[in-house]
């Protein structure tokens, strides 16, 4: 079949078929494309989750983005227990400790409420 200019007219199906195709592409192109160290688009952070496992042990942390956005960071779970610390308030602790200024009284001044009086 040829069109008013002379070429060869592709059918319609061959024309949604190279489309759907040259899309394919361009998403996997997209996907894919280089990325800094410890980059991963969110796609290939799924499909490949033990690499990613692996490379926060070799690398350190791995970053996921979603859209072009950083949106997570993938870290051992040992510098994620030393990242948040312990609950105990051990550091504050020792940080009033330290301080050169531990001479001073900060105890609160206690006040006696009034207690109203209640007959039951």
């Amino acid at each position: 079949m040829t069109n008013i200019s002379g070429n060869a007219a592709k059918s319609p199906a061959t024309t949604l078929t190279t489309t759907a195709k040259t899309r394919a592409v361009r998403r996997t192109d997209r996907r894919t494309s280089k990325l800094a160290s410890g980059q991963w688009v969110l796609a290939d952070a799924k499909a490949k989750f033990s690499q990613l496992v692996r490379m926060v042990h070799l690398e350190g942390p791995q970053h996921v983005t979603v859209h072009g956005r950083d949106e997570v960071v993938v870290i051992a779970a040992d510098e994620f227990r030393r990242l948040k610390g312990s609950c105990s308030g051990q550091a504050l602790i020792d940080a009033l400790q330290a301080s050169p200024h531990r001479e001073i009284d900060i105890t609160p001044k206690r006040f006696r409420m009034p207690v109203r009086s209640v007959r039951l």
